[in-house]
């Protein structure tokens, strides 16, 4: 678990802090790399000390922060830093800061132990959304994924100034639970789907009978969640179109989520959520049929068996096959009992999918309620992919392994 204590215990985080305005957020993010047993080493370059005040760094962290290369005891404090961490966290960063990186420009203590290291580099952006789009932005940040600095991408919300848009720093939860991913290689790390839109639908739908009675199914939205979160780790925008209370009640940190109950929820909230999406991936299990008429009252025993008509839901992914936009990857799911194969590649064919993920949902450890998972990914051109029994984390970078080469632009 992300939050388990002790997680990162023994591990060495630099954590760098520049002089955005969402500095503050850092203390929380030095809070809680504390707790889960990391030992954190403050760095405030001097524009952060405008932000945030070293006391407050002196109390929570593990040492007291460090704000020059020359105020140590220690001559060579960024090649010390440098060499003897796990990683480099830097929140917020600065487009300044973020330019520094790219260019190997050592102008402070920070900029000089990120130039000393060999250590994993976190990145979390913050700044106006125009300063976020802006091309030699976008160009130093396409830069550091190419090397393999792992990006925190910024989220939409308030902005200094009173200001909405897109740029916020990523909540402290996200940026920790990347720290986590990368340190104990429980997700990617290549940022590779950096300013891409997914949207992820899981667990199955329950169509009323009556006021207490459904039809529905035995997924529990596991396959869907590791999904979303994957996308998220890898840099993306992530909508996640779940059935799934805990979904809604815990999302995971920097996952939008819509609950949806119904096939014909799921229906109006994908409609929403894919025209713009990159990657569209159909992971839950949608009801085929639903009663025509659900009865308004419990339906009680003695009024004899009752009889239940009905009729067919929309086929949620051959819809979307059928208006699918231009450059827009689109993946569905396929739980099989036999013939795996063979139903899968016309599921394919039929829904003018890019992609199908199938599995055997009779076969041990495979599929529903199931924390492991085994699949066969099969392409549009005709080949595919086998993924023995795994954790359904693995099986979601599998996934998205093989989906993500599909991507146009």
């Amino acid at each position: 678990m992300a939050d388990a204590p002790g997680v990162l215990s023994g591990k060495r985080i630099v954590l760098g802090v520049t002089g955005g305005i969402a500095a503050y957020k850092s203390i929380e993010v030095c809070r809680r790399l504390v707790d889960l047993g990391a030992h954190v080493i403050p760095v405030l370059t001097d524009a952060a000390l405008n932000m945030v005040g070293p006391t407050t760094f002196t109390a929570l962290a593990s040492e007291p922060p460090k704000t020059s290369l020359w105020a140590d005891s220690n001559p060579i404090p960024h090649t010390w830093m440098g060499q003897n961490c796990d990683a480099i966290v830097v929140a917020p960063a600065t487009a300044r800061i973020i330019s520094d990186a790219r260019t190997g420009r050592s102008a402070d203590l920070l900029s000089a132990t990120l130039v000393a290291t060999e250590a994993p580099v976190i990145m979390c952006p913050a700044m106006h959304t125009e300063m976020w789009a802006h091309p030699a932005v976008t160009d130093n940040i396409a830069t550091l994924v190419e090397r393999g600095v792992v990006i925190v991408p910024p989220e939409s919300g308030r902005l200094a100034g009173g200001d909405m848009g897109h740029g916020r720093l990523a909540a402290p939860a996200t940026i920790v639970e990347s720290v986590v991913d990368v340190l104990t290689g429980s997700g990617d790390t290549t940022s590779s789907l950096a300013g891409r839109s997914v949207v992820v639908t899981a667990g199955g739908t329950r169509e009323s009978i009556d006021p207490v009675r459904f039809i529905g199914n035995n997924s529990s939205g596991k396959q869907g969640l590791a999904l979303a979160k994957a996308a998220r780790r890898r840099g993306a925008s992530v909508t996640l179109i779940s059935t799934i209370a805990s979904h809604r009640d815990d999302p995971p940190a920097g996952v939008d989520v819509v609950p949806v109950v119904t096939a014909a929820d799921m229906e109006s909230a994908v409609a929403a959520a894919a025209p713009t999406a990159d990657i569209v991936i159909m992971a839950a299990a949608v009801a085929d049929f639903r009663p025509v008429d659900p009865a308004d009252r419990k339906i009680k025993k003695d009024g004899g068996v009752p009889q239940i008509v009905l009729e067919p839901t929309t086929d949620i992914l051959a819809s979307l096959g059928a208006n699918k936009p231009d450059g827009q990857v689109l993946v569905g799911f396929a739980a099989e009992t036999n013939d795996l194969v063979e139903n899968a590649a016309g599921k394919l064919e039929r829904k003018n999918a890019d992609f199908i993920v199938a599995n055997d949902v009779s076969a041990p450890q495979v599929g529903f309620a199931h924390d492991t998972n085994a699949v066969t990914i099969l392409r549009s051109d005709g080949s595919a992919v086998s993924v023995d029994l795994s954790s359904k984390d693995a099986i979601a970078g599998a996934v998205l392994d093989t989906v993500t080469p599909a991507l146009k632009g």
